[in-house]
């Protein structure tokens, strides 16, 4: 995170993670026509032949605060999903505030789920971070492909962890919003409590919020988009417990 008080402004960034073809660039790509012109910035990608984004895509999101008085900038990250790009991963990873965990719906996937999951446990260590600090908000991408999880298994799992979950068809726009504003909600809240961003800049984390869904074309309010989710809390995690049910279950093949 970087405050700058004189601007009024707060900058964080959120890492979107997963193996390869997970749909993470597909999510950065639906946040970016969703936003109107004064939020969004340039939209960079790399494609290549065996994933989409070779090493990452960089979307940088500006919202302000009801009054206009306070400017929340988002950097939007994701990384590159094969095993040979884990240094890339690794330091696109540092400095985030917020992880998504994209993964793949699909019953032939949960391997390289877990593999990923694995991955950003270990890369966040490295980056002097941890995953009970800065439990992942997680999508299950491609929900409408056959053979894939069950709802009612995702379900079931979710509401055993604190993991937020959510389920997307990101190439229709489905889950995007979801994922997004439950992870931006998570990480305010979690700087909140350590910063006091709200009581040393004067706003509300709500309006903020609420300012980033309107800006993204949301018709329905914060309350009801965050209630789209399977399981999970909102409330900052500061213990150092091992990863909950829902983060274990996502890269696992049975049920939590």
């Amino acid at each position: 995170m970087q405050l700058d008080f004189s601007a009024r402004e707060v900058t964080v960034k959120l890492v979107y993670y997963g193996p390869a073809l997970s749909g993470k660039t597909t999510n950065l790509v639906s946040l970016h026509e969703r936003a109107g012109d004064e939020a969004r910035g340039r939209l960079m990608t790399l494609e290549t032949k065996n994933d989409r984004t070779l090493f990452f895509d960089l979307l940088p999101l500006t919202f302000k605060s009801e009054t206009g008085d306070v400017r929340l900038r988002i950097k939007l990250f994701t990384v590159p999903g094969q095993p040979v790009h884990a240094a890339t991963r690794k330091l696109v990873l540092q400095g985030a505030d917020g992880v998504a965990l994209i993964a793949d719906s699909r019953l032939t996937e949960t391997e390289n789920n877990a593999a990923s999951f694995v991955d950003l446990r270990d890369n966040l260590k490295a980056n002097g971070n941890d995953i009970s600090r800065m439990p992942p908000v997680i999508q299950f991408n491609k929900r409408d492909l056959p053979d894939i999880r069950s709802d009612g298994e995702l379900e079931q799992m979710a509401t055993r962890g604190r993991e937020l979950v959510y389920l997307g068809v990101a190439k229709d726009g489905v889950g995007v919003l979801e994922t997004f504003i439950g992870l931006l909600q998570l990480t305010w809240l979690t700087l909140d409590k350590v910063h006091d961003l709200g009581r040393k800049l004067r706003v509300s984390g709500d309006a903020l919020l609420a300012s980033a869904a309107m800006q993204l074309g949301a018709t329905e309010s914060v309350e009801t988009i965050l209630g789209q989710r399977l399981g999970g809390q909102l409330a900052p995690v500061v213990t150092d417990a091992l990863p909950t049910s829902s983060a274990r279950g996502a890269t696992s093949g049975g049920r939590s």
